[in-house]
């Protein structure tokens, strides 16, 4: 029998405790599926446990697993650095991408959504940690990036994202989230709503949320360990 529906039941009690000691809401903090290399036969389990929201940061694996599970109502967004040359692909397959970081990519989102008369909603990508390993733009960046992309019509924006800092030291990992979230107060005071903050992951979700996320991105401890040792760092630049 599949642990993954007992697995799941534990990371939505630790979101669940995670909300009531930071007094928020459960209703606003989803949990979306980090699925790089699961196949789709496990993520059909997760889905036919309840979940509706997975996460797929290579276009290839995007593409392959879109017929299989096309049969279950889930939403897919797409939370791996984006290369200019798969736009059109991913905006087949995903209903949200979490990781415009440039100007020039979100010109050709907007170019190949308009050519296809078509919209979709998207998440800015920062950099809090500052790691040079890492994807998204620099913090100082975001507004100037955000108020450029806001006058883009077919990029909605939603919400921010970003990586903790793998680190034991609660507090440097707690200040990538902050960081985020006055970022996000930034954008809301410039009318742009991004109202979602996609942070946290397995090991720091309870940080996450109690410094405001609203999306936790879980993949090892739902579906067991990865066949590549990148499980944490499956968005950065090392890992591609």
């Amino acid at each position: 029998m599949s642990e993954i529906p007992y697995n799941l039941a534990a990371i939505h009690k630790r979101m669940e405790l995670a909300c009531k000691n930071a007094n928020r809401d459960t209703a606003v903090v989803k949990l979306l599926l980090a699925t790089k290399t699961i196949s789709a036969e496990k993520i059909k389990i997760a889905l036919g446990a309840g979940e509706t929201l997975i996460g797929e940061n290579k276009v290839q694996e995007l593409k392959e697993k879109f017929d299989e599970l096309k049969e279950n109502s889930h939403q897919t967004h797409f939370i791996g650095h984006l290369q200019s040359n798969k736009i059109k692909e991913v905006l087949k397959f995903a209903d949200c991408i979490q990781t415009v970081d440039r100007l020039s990519l979100a010109e050709k989102l907007q170019q190949r959504l308009e050519f296809e008369n078509k919209t979709i909603d998207i998440f800015l990508q920062v950099n809090t940690s500052f790691e040079k390993s890492k994807f998204g733009m620099e913090p100082q960046n975001a507004l100037q990036l955000a108020l450029q992309v806001s006058h883009l019509n077919r990029l909605k924006i939603k919400g921010l994202m970003t990586i903790g800092l793998f680190s034991a030291e609660e507090q440097k990992v707690r200040k990538c989230f902050q960081l985020l979230k006055k970022i996000q107060r930034q954008l809301l005071q410039n009318q742009i709503n991004a109202e979602e903050l996609s942070m946290g992951m397995s090991g720091d979700l309870e940080i996450a949320i109690e410094e405001g996320s609203t999306i936790i991105r879980v993949g090892t401890a739902i579906f067991g360990k990865r066949p590549h040792p990148d499980s944490y760092y499956w968005n950065e630049k090392i890992s591609h």
